[in-house]
């Protein structure tokens, strides 16, 4: 599913096109992607107003609107989503790279796809592609039960927040409201980096590990960011069967954390 760093290219695709141009309509006909709202709440509290502002913390997106008393508008990809923002200049993308590191293909996608639609005054217009029908929109969305984002918490706040219990660490980095944004890949991958056992028990880390490993987070997601997302980052490649780490080709240990499917280096993640 998308991770922080798909999330933020989304995000930025708002940002870059979104803002500013005056919503004339609004489809949130679709009462599965926009629950609890009821279909023509969301069109009424928006229509008329601007996105003024987009925001990211971990996997959400919200946004500003304009206007005395306004909700602001929340979004969340999902497993599948994609943002597109059309206008005047033309249309650009960001969320999910399904994996591949190439956009998926426009050809194949489905009208019914669309789960959700700003209409702009100026004839462009924002959608939400999501073929899985797992994002989410609302109005007002609560992000006060998420941790800070992990490409910006600070050195003592992640010590706190992650080096701390029985729980292993890598089931604490996908904690979301421990801190916010990092998904199965994302965790493999950091934890590869800081060469740490992903089953180890977070508060038997040193100060020095947990130091180590945020270093990695930030790094891993600048990089992720950089080249198009968590597929790029270099030990993703290698999670299988037939996998071996990068860095000494001992043959990838496969284990279940926290419900998730983990591959690490039995050699050298310690």
């Amino acid at each position: 599913m998308p991770e922080l760093p798909e999330v933020e290219s989304a995000r930025s695709v708002i940002d870059r096109g979104g803002l500013h141009r005056t919503i004339i309509g609004v489809d949130d006909s679709d009462t599965w992607e926009c629950r609890p709202h009821l279909p023509g709440e969301i069109r009424d509290a928006l229509v008329g107003h601007r996105l003024t502002a987009a925001h990211r913390r971990g996997k959400s997106i919200w946004c500003d609107v304009g206007g005395d008393g306004s909700p602001t508008l929340g979004i969340h990809l999902g497993m599948s989503g994609r943002i597109l923002v059309s206008g005047p200049g033309g249309t650009a993308e960001g969320g999910d790279y399904q994996g591949t590191g190439r956009r998926a293909d426009p050809a194949r996608r489905r009208e019914e796809w669309f789960r959700f639609t700003l209409e702009f005054e100026d004839g462009g217009a924002l959608r939400l592609l999501d073929p899985r029908r797992l994002g989410r929109v609302r109005l007002d969305p609560d992000v006060d039960a998420l941790g800070p984002d992990a490409a910006e918490v600070g050195r003592e706040e992640f010590r706190e927040r992650v080096g701390r219990g029985r729980l292993p660490v890598k089931a604490r980095l996908l904690d979301q409201s421990s801190i916010a944004g990092v998904g199965n890949l994302l965790a493999d991958e950091v934890l590869w980096r800081a060469r740490l056992d992903p089953r180890r028990p977070a508060g038997e880390l040193s100060v020095e590990e947990l130091d180590g490993l945020r270093r990695q987070v930030r790094a891993a997601v600048r990089s992720a960011i950089r080249h198009g997302g968590v597929h790029t980052l270099e030990v993703v490649a290698h999670r299988g069967p037939s996998g071996h780490c990068p860095r000494c080709g001992a043959e990838m240990r496969r284990a279940t954390v926290g419900g998730r499917t983990t591959w690490f280096c039995p050699r050298e993640q310690v």
